[in-house]
């Protein structure tokens, strides 16, 4: 192997865009989304990722784990209201469940990481709102899930931190619901170190976020609005909590220059994966589920499955491969994997789901960020196909 094994860990530069206007920041001080009467780079950056995503309102604030929690909130949910959730998620969607005073219902996921339908289908009685967590940029039929929860009357709020710039049947994952909850954190699409935004066409539901958000006394009169959006935080003054969410100028300022590099790194991501993914397609031991017919994707990383080894070559595979220089995540292997139900003890009772436990127990997970050319990603791939043939021992049976 004559090439270096690529650092899928390393974050692409900060663009030279964003370098005045933090430096202007560094000089002024002013990083307090409120010390500005109007154009702050907060109140910028809310109305711009508005238009990038065709919504009415946007909300940043300073995780999309606070986007969550703050959506939930604004829905006006009882106390220990339920809300139905997929298994196959990170811990910080139930935990954003908890937070806001809920109580998290598990659906069951299927080998391809979405949701199963004949599970959610069945639990949504129960529920009293849905958090779709668009796991690893993977969307669940999101028609099917649309229909039910519209019979049933129950709010559907995204978790689209995996999932900037992918769409479903045309239209861009996080507006299909009453709201979408988007990450800035290192490891996604747009960098800002952490930081997340909210958007939703519900002007009374952002009204009670921004308050929510930490818009004390009358700073909610500096985001831009329009008279519906007036009306409801005139409504909502002083009658709710401040949970103190807010995101600074200078998050804002690193976030912005990077909105326009988005198609780029979505088109560059999608190259990236479906490159290695052919190339594990084309060899035993590997499965790697396909997207939904109405599902284009954004990935800046690979998930897959392996097929028909035992426990120990599974453990093997992983070790075989770090031992050369790629990190695989097995979720349900890990220790203490956040990823793994099982290991949110900090829930009340944690229910049996044999298929996504199934399936957590094979499923694979390797960063592939957009900065990578396909050269770095063959690297990868030969890593990883040659790992799985030495645990089943198929190198030495090719051997001319």
């Amino acid at each position: 192997m004559n090439q270096a094994v690529p650092d899928v860990h390393t974050a692409e530069p900060i663009p030279a865009a964003a370098r005045s206007e933090i430096e202007r920041l560094l000089l002024t001080g002013d990083l307090f989304r409120y010390t500005a009467d109007a154009n702050a780079p907060v109140s910028l950056l809310e109305t711009e990722f508005a238009a990038l995503m065709g919504t009415r309102y946007a909300l940043a604030v300073s995780s999309c784990s606070a986007a969550l929690f703050l959506s939930l909130k604004a829905l006006g949910l009882k106390d220990k209201a339920r809300v139905l959730i997929p298994a196959f998620t990170f811990a910080a969607v139930p935990s954003a469940v908890v937070h806001a005073d809920c109580a998290p219902i598990l659906a069951e996921c299927a080998e391809n990481y979405r949701i199963d339908l004949e599970d959610f289908a069945r639990k949504l009685p129960q529920a009293d709102a849905v958090l779709i967590s668009h796991m690893r940029g993977h969307t669940s039929d999101m028609d099917a899930i649309l229909a039910l929860c519209e019979a049933a009357g129950t709010p559907v709020i995204e978790d689209a931190a995996h999932s900037l710039g992918t769409l479903w049947s045309g239209r861009k994952i996080g507006t299909l619901g009453r709201a979408g909850c988007f990450s800035f954190q290192s490891y996604k699409l747009v960098n800002a170190g952490e930081g997340g935004i909210l958007i939703t066409d519900d002007a009374d539901l952002v009204a009670r976020a921004i308050i929510m958000s930490g818009a004390y006394e009358h700073m909610w009169k500096k985001h831009k609005q329009d008279d519906a959006l007036t009306k409801a935080l005139t409504r909502w003054q002083n009658q709710l909590p401040l949970y103190n969410l807010r995101l600074s100028n200078l998050s804002a300022a690193i976030i912005r220059p990077q909105l326009a590099e988005i198609p780029r790194r979505v088109r560059d991501g999608l190259r990236n994966h479906d490159h290695v993914a052919a190339r594990l397609s084309a060899e035993p031991g590997f499965h790697v589920p396909p997207p939904l017919p109405q599902e284009e994707r954004a990935p800046d990383s690979l998930q897959f499955n392996l097929v028909g080894l035992t426990a120990l070559e599974q453990e093997g595979f992983a070790k075989t491969a770090a031992k050369n220089g790629v990190k695989v995540q097995i979720f349900g292997q890990s220790t203490d994997n956040a990823r793994a139900f099982w290991n949110w003890q900090f829930l009340d009772g944690i229910p049996d789901l044999p298929k996504t436990r199934a399936m957590l127990r094979q499923a694979c997970d390797v960063r592939l960020p957009s900065r990578l050319t396909l050269e770095d990603c063959d690297v990868i791939s030969d890593i990883l196909i040659d790992a799985m043939r030495t645990v089943t021992g198929r190198n030495q049976r090719n051997v001319a």
